[in-house]
């Protein structure tokens, strides 16, 4: 609140307030029967707050949504201020059903605010708004310290730092935990755009298990009239709501709304994860970690991942059973994995992953050839790794500009190629020996702003191959992992296209909503 005080406007002292509702209980098989009654504002830093943090003035409630812990702790976020109005994020928790309040002893950088919280698997999480992006912390002791947690929410865009133009409007507004179809996952609402929009004026709705995730694309928008200024999510009794607030020049209003649709689709695609990672273990193919798998479900130039999360496009070529054959000049595979697009950033990779895929080299190439690559990217550099054949029938690695002969090939061959990355250091195996490796100038500091996969014609011409089985991890595999996905050698064959077809008929109106 501000005051004039000698002629100049001053801010009051913020405060935190709780205030406490009853919510009347509806009568059986019935709708509530009346209103939440709310108790009178009761000032914490006067009355139960204990041991304020010295330096912190003023606090404000960030808005977010509370979290109630598995061992019934209450915390709330919060936004601390120092006497030079510099804005830190922490939390405020209570162990005896809000008796007594405590601040946490950490606290986020300076200028890293608006904080949104939620449990998973035992730490805290809070996603921060900071000067160059959006940031996620972690705790494990109630907030006395706070790690920053680079890759722990794939779908969240982090610190960046690039000269690249970053819309730092395309942020997680909302964020909380739900158990759904025996899964624990997270769904949040992120900031994007609507098609033809200079601003992001949509709200997006993710869930993840922390491993892949699902867009189910845009739950609102905002108007001309009204400009939206807020969101939040709350699973409960089976149900998801989504509350807004929007407001203008004229007032503001409240609202609380089902997204039923939105989460039978959610309950659809957690089912199907579910159904694949049964699926694969059933051939003792490692689960952990596992992101998509292109296989044999394509159409429309696409290639549709197994998971309904991550599609490839595909350009001039034949469908061949479990994948493609790229049989012209121009044909290729292209699978980008992290992206930034005309509607929202997404982010699946940091610095560990395994391609593995099965192929076969139909004929020997006039010249060198790509056979798979990928490019990869972070805040810092970038740095490009493959694998090619040539006319001698030999293998070729290449990383950035260093191409190296190692290894000879046969036509007519499956062959299954993987690329890794640990950390710094970049890998490519074949039938799960280790053809080459180099250290790469990723700094592992930032997620990878930029990874995307190619198969075939990446801005050379191609020779004619057979791809099929992609699997894509987001972790090293070792060396037993790497054999135990399987070539395709028709063992799986009947299994996928049952699985597949039951997958189209359940997800693919899902699908729909990411394009």
């Amino acid at each position: 609140m501000l005051n004039q005080s000698g002629g100049n406007w001053k801010r009051d002292s913020l405060d935190l307030k709780l205030v406490v509702g009853d919510v009347t209980k509806p009568s059986a098989g019935g709708e509530p029967s009346g209103w939440i009654t709310w108790g009178t504002p009761t000032s914490l830093g006067q009355t139960t707050l204990k041991t304020p943090k010295a330096g912190l003035n003023d606090f404000a409630s960030s808005g977010g949504s509370g979290v109630l812990m598995e061992d019934g702790t209450l915390v709330f976020p919060v936004i601390a201020f120092n006497a030079e109005n510099t804005g830190f994020s922490m939390i405020i928790y209570s162990t005896n059903n809000g008796s007594t309040w405590s601040l946490s002893e950490g606290m986020s950088p300076a200028k890293c605010e608006t904080p949104r919280i939620t449990e998973w698997e035992g730490s805290l999480l809070m996603i921060v708004d900071c000067e160059n992006g959006q940031r996620v912390y972690e705790s494990r002791d109630m907030g006395t310290a706070w790690t920053e947690a680079i890759g722990t929410l794939p779908g969240v865009w982090t610190k960046s730092k690039s000269e690249v133009s970053r819309d730092v409007s395309l942020h997680v507004e909302a964020l909380i935990t739900a158990t759904i179809e025996g899964r624990k996952v997270m769904l949040y609402i992120q900031r994007g755009y609507i098609s033809g929009e200079k601003r992001a004026t949509a709200l997006y709705l993710w869930v993840t298990d922390n491993n892949r995730s699902f867009s189910l694309g845009p739950v609102a928008t905002e108007n001309a009239v009204r400009r939206e200024f807020a969101s939040s999510l709350l699973y409960s009794d089976g149900n998801l709501h989504l509350l807004q607030r929007r407001d203008n020049n004229k007032g503001g209003v409240i609202s609380l709304s089902r997204t039923t649709e939105e989460l039978n689709t959610i309950r659809s695609v957690l089912s199907t994860w579910s159904q694949k990672d049964v699926f694969f273990s059933r051939f003792s193919i490692p689960t952990a970690g596992l992101v998509a798998v292109l296989s044999d479900a394509a159409g429309d130039g696409r290639w549709y991942d197994e998971y309904l999360c991550l599609n490839a496009t595909v350009t001039n070529a034949k469908k061949v059973k479990d994948g493609f054959q790229l049989t012209e000049p121009d044909s290729g595979v292209m699978w980008p994995v992290n992206t930034q697009g005309n509607n929202v950033r997404h982010v699946v990779l940091s610095h560990d992953f395994t391609l593995v895929a099965s192929v076969t080299i139909e004929v020997a190439p006039s010249n060198n050839t790509p056979l798979l690559g990928a490019t990869l990217g972070d805040t810092n550099s970038s740095h490009t790794m493959g694998i090619l054949y040539t006319a001698d029938n030999k293998w070729e690695t290449i990383f950035n500009d260093k191409i190296t002969k190692s290894g000879t090939w046969e036509p007519k061959k499956e062959y299954q190629v993987a690329l890794m990355l640990q950390g710094k250091k970049a890998s490519v195996y074949i039938d799960g020996k280790l053809l080459g490796e180099e250290e790469t100038m990723l700094t592992g500091e930032t997620p990878l702003e930029l990874a995307g996969f190619c198969f075939g014609a990446c801005e050379m011409h191609n020779s004619p191959v057979t791809v099929k089985n992609v699997f894509l991890y987001n972790r090293p595999l070792g060396a037993g992992e790497l054999r135990m996905v399987k070539k395709s050698d028709g063992s799986m064959h009947g299994g996928v296209s049952r699985a597949l077809l039951l997958l189209m008929l359940l997800g693919m109106w899902g699908i729909a909503a990411l394009y």
